[in-house]
C-alpha cells in the first residue's frame, strides 16, 4: 500500500513537473529546481577548476574560447527575449574556461558553467568549429538535460520521498546515494560506458543538443554548415579506435548525426542569414 501511495505521489508530481524543451518542443520531466541544480553545479565546477590547469585568459586560445562562449550565451539570451521568455536564463551564471587536457572533450554544467579541453582544439580547427562544440554543450544546459537525467535517476533509484520532490529533499534523506547519482551524471572524468543504463536516453538528448546548438551558433553569427565538416573530423578521429573520445561516449552514430544535421541545416541557415542582416540574429517563433 505504501508503494502505491508513493508512486501515486510521484505520478502527480510528474504531471506537475512536465515542461517543454525550447526549440524542439519535446516534453520532459523535471523534479528538481534550477536553484538546487545550480548550487551543486557551481560547487562542482569550482572544485574542478581548483584541481585542473586552467589556461591563462591572456592566451590566444583561451581568448577565443571565451569569445565564442560569450557570443553563444548572448545569442541564447536574445532568443528567449524575442520569444517572450526573457527570464528563462535568469539563474544562469555564464563562465567558460579552457583547461589544459589532452582529452577530446568539452562540457557545460547546469547554470552555464562550461569547460573546453585543449585536446579538442585540433579537431575544431577554427573559431566556427569551436562554435559547433560550444553551441552543442551550451544547449545541454539550456535544455536542462542534467536536471532531466537527475530526475530520471532519482525515480529509478527510489530517492524521492512520497509527496515531496526535490534535490534538497533527496540529499537530506539519502545524501550518499544522491551524491553518487550526481557524480554518475556529471562526472566528466568517468570512463566511456559508465552510464550504460542511461545511454538510450542520453543519445536522444545529444541529438536535441545538436539541434539547439545549430540554432544558437547560427544566431551568434557562425555558419552552421561547419557542423557537417566538424563531425566528419570527429568521425575520422574515432574511427579504428576501440574506445571513442569522451565527447562521443553517448552520442548518436557518426552517420546518423551528420544526416540529422544536414536535415536541420535549412532551418539553422535561416537564423544565420538573419544574423547577418539584423542585430539580434533571431527570428520569432
Amino acid at each position: 500500500m505504501k508503494k502505491i501511495v508513493f508512486y501515486g505521489a510521484v505520478l502527480l508530481t510528474s504531471i506537475w513537473a512536465c515542461t517543454k524543451v525550447p526549440i524542439s518542443g519535446r516534453s520532459q520531466l523535471l523534479l528538481v529546481s534550477d536553484d538546487e541544480m545550480n548550487a551543486m553545479s557551481f560547487t562542482s565546477y569550482k572544485q574542478f577548476l581548483d584541481t585542473n590547469k586552467v589556461v591563462a585568459a591572456s592566451s590566444q586560445q583561451a581568448a577565443m574560447v571565451k569569445r565564442v562562449g560569450d557570443k553563444i550565451a548572448k545569442a541564447a539570451q536574445t532568443y528567449f527575449e524575442q520569444n517572450n521568455a526573457p527570464d528563462y536564463l535568469k539563474a544562469y551564471q555564464w563562465q567558460t574556461e579552457l583547461v589544459q587536457n589532452s582529452q577530446v572533450n568539452a562540457w557545460c554544467m547546469p547554470g552555464g558553467k562550461m569547460v573546453v579541453y585543449t585536446g579538442i582544439l585540433p579537431i575544431t580547427q577554427n573559431e566556427t568549429g569551436l562554435a559547433v562544440v560550444m553551441g552543442h554543450e551550451v544547449s545541454h544546459a539550456i535544455a536542462k538535460h542534467g536536471s532531466e537525467r537527475m530526475s530520471q535517476g532519482m525515480i529509478a533509484q527510489g530517492l524521492l520521498t512520497a509527496g515531496q520532490v526535490g534535490l534538497g529533499i533527496a540529499m537530506q534523506s539519502k545524501p550518499s546515494a544522491t551524491q553518487n547519482l550526481w557524480n554518475s551524471v556529471f562526472s566528466v572524468a568517468a570512463p566511456a560506458g559508465a552510464q550504460l543504463g542511461m545511454l538510450a536516453f542520453g543519445r536522444n538528448q545529444e541529438s536535441e543538443a545538436d539541434h539547439l546548438g545549430l540554432i544558437f551558433m547560427a544566431m551568434a553569427g557562425y555558419n552552421p554548415e561547419e557542423a557537417v565538416a566538424f563531425w566528419g573530423r570527429m568521425a575520422a578521429q574515432s574511427s579504428g579506435s576501440s574506445k571513442p573520445p569522451l565527447f562521443l561516449s553517448t552520442h548518436p552514430s557518426d552517420e546518423q548525426r551528420i544526416a540529422d544535421i544536414k536535415r536541420l541545416l535549412p532551418e539553422a541557415t535561416q537564423y544565420y542569414k538573419t544574423s547577418k542582416t539584423t542585430s539580434t540574429g533571431v527570428k520569432k517563433n
